[in-house]
């Protein structure tokens, strides 16, 4: 298998990191000048409101929004007197960690408290990003925790012989007190020079946070992430890419040089691209991306599965489509579908970059292996994503309840706006419904004796709909009241666009009835 890492950086606005295995994309990662990142930065904050009721504080960090800060996400030197049992709670992922034995918010900061944090989740919508005080910063083959004053081994390494040797050559190595550092799974293998060479550069780096962070008087950012270039290939590359190609010199150049410093030994695998057709679409990539951001993709045996996003959760539908074949029976058909949704369900999650809860309705099956084959499978392609997911058995409805880890906005939300006429609900009302709300508007309006004037502005089509299916209406609502109806059309406003005005003999305002005016282009 060839594996390649596509790296497209012409564009000044946009980096784009594709991995691609024999031709077909497998992680895809997006960032643009216009939308800030702010995961895995670190910051000088302030606590600026606490809320006992949810042991959360707000913290003031110097990036806009401030950030939420749950009392699970402070770690203990934040607590007098308090002594954690780091093999039942430090060394579990924050959303495992329990809240037992800790004491109240309110009991461990104030207003005005100064707190050291690194951003772990985006901001989405109104809610600002999610902070932790647990501090971590990854290296090539290390995470430096300086909370976390010990030496252990990815969780992601299940082999115990192999954590055990890793363990041995970190200590040896003898890391300065105070810190602690985790050896990740590119660790494995690797020399105590390699692992040394790391850590001096997490050492040296630390350092300069502390001093910044010393030097700081205001709240604002000791550390900021490395490009979404760097970040990639010191975080995805390992052995198993064959070659890295870079279409932009200055690029390619910075790549060349950071793997020269953390891998030396690939170094040569960094290439520059230099043809003139664009990096994506001579790799054939280009096509697969834009179908990673369609609702509905196609399944190999005909099937396929359908992606809706809501603000809740994900749910992803399973189709059997056109699918035939692959068995006697609907049965054996249902399976074959199945698992190839499970492989693309999967493929699809770190492509779109979909957290939070997702729903996966798969075809019903009657037998009982059948569905375990599918959870295995499932469960086996979800183990190549890198963010943290957990899966429930399937159920009786053939519903395969997960989560995933959402550290920033989808793939969907980074690359599309909300329609400025559905509000990004896919759907509007027709002529017919808008044209009889102006209707009940304008008997609302015409009850009172001194309105002698109704003037209705609404989207052409809904004008065209009044002028010809309820001219009669108006007609007899003109005759009955007394009043005279004015209907104008525009074109350059939504289709629920509706502004119904009454005036007085003197053409005075009297009243106005305005819906959704925010549709207006």
């Amino acid at each position: 298998m060839k594996t390649s890492m596509l790296i497209n950086a012409l564009q000044p606005e946009e980096s784009r990191v594709a991995v691609v295995e024999d031709g077909r994309l497998e992680e895809l990662y997006v960032e643009r000048d216009s939308q800030q990142n702010l995961v895995n930065n670190i910051y000088k904050g302030k606590i600026v409101n606490i809320e006992p009721s949810i042991q959360a504080a707000f913290v003031d960090f110097g990036a806009g929004r401030n950030g939420f800060l749950h009392i699970s996400d402070v770690e203990a030197a934040y607590f007098p007197d308090f002594k954690p049992d780091f093999d039942d709670d430090e060394r579990r992922p924050r959303n495992e960690r329990s809240v037992r034995n800790k004491p109240p918010m309110q009991s461990v900061f104030r207003r005005g408290s100064e707190v050291l944090v690194q951003v772990i989740k985006e901001g989405i919508g109104t809610k600002g990003p999610t902070l932790s005080t647990y501090i971590s910063i990854p290296g090539r083959y290390l995470v430096l925790m300086p909370g976390l004053q010990r030496v252990g081994v990815s969780r992601k390494i299940e082999d115990e012989r192999e954590r055990r040797e890793l363990k041995k050559i970190l200590r040896e190595i003898d890391p300065p007190d105070g810190l602690g550092f985790i050896i990740r799974t590119a660790g494995v293998g690797k020399s105590a020079d390699d692992l040394q060479r790391d850590m001096d550069y997490l050492v040296r780096l630390w350092k300069r946070i502390v001093k910044r962070l010393e030097e700081l008087e205001r709240p604002g950012a000791v550390y900021e992430e490395s490009d979404v270039i760097t970040r990639t290939i010191r975080d995805i590359f390992s052995t198993d890419i064959d070659s890295v190609y870079v279409d932009d010199e200055e690029a390619f150049k910075s790549a060349k040089d950071f793997m020269k410093v953390v891998m030396p030994g690939s170094a040569s695998r960094v290439k520059l691209f230099d043809k003139p057709e664009p990096i994506f679409h001579h790799f054939g990539v280009e096509n697969q991306i834009e179908t990673a951001q369609s609702r509905k993709v196609p399944l190999p045996s005909g099937g396929s599965i359908v992606i809706d996003q809501t603000e809740a959760l994900v749910a992803i539908d399973v189709n059997s489509g056109t699918a035939r074949g692959g068995g006697s029976n609907a049965e054996d058909n249902a399976l074959k579908v199945n698992l190839e949704a499970a492989k693309e369900i999967a493929r699809q999650l770190r492509l779109r970059d979909i957290g939070g809860v997702v729903v996966n309705d798969f075809i019903d099956l009657r037998h009982e292996s059948n569905r375990r084959k599918v959870e295995r499978t499932f469960e086996r392609e979800l183990e190549r994503d890198r963010a943290r997911t957990k899966m429930l058995r399937i159920s009786p409805f053939g519903l395969i309840e997960m989560t995933r880890q959402r550290m920033r906005p989808s793939l969907h939300k980074s690359v599309y706006s909300d329609c400025p006429c559905c509000n990004g609900l896919g759907h509007v009302k027709t002529a017919e419904s808008v044209a009889i709300e102006v209707v009940r508007a304008v008997m609302t309006m015409a009850g009172n004796d001194a309105v002698e004037t109704i003037e209705a502005e609404v989207h052409h089509t809904t004008a065209d709909f009044l002028t010809n299916q309820k001219r009669r209406d108006l007609t007899e609502l003109e005759e009955e009241f007394e009043i005279t109806i004015q209907v104008r059309g525009r074109s350059d406003v939504g289709p629920e666009h509706l502004v119904v005005g009454a005036k007085d003999s003197s053409g005075r305002d009297m009243k106005k009835l305005t819906v959704d005016q925010s549709h207006v282009f």
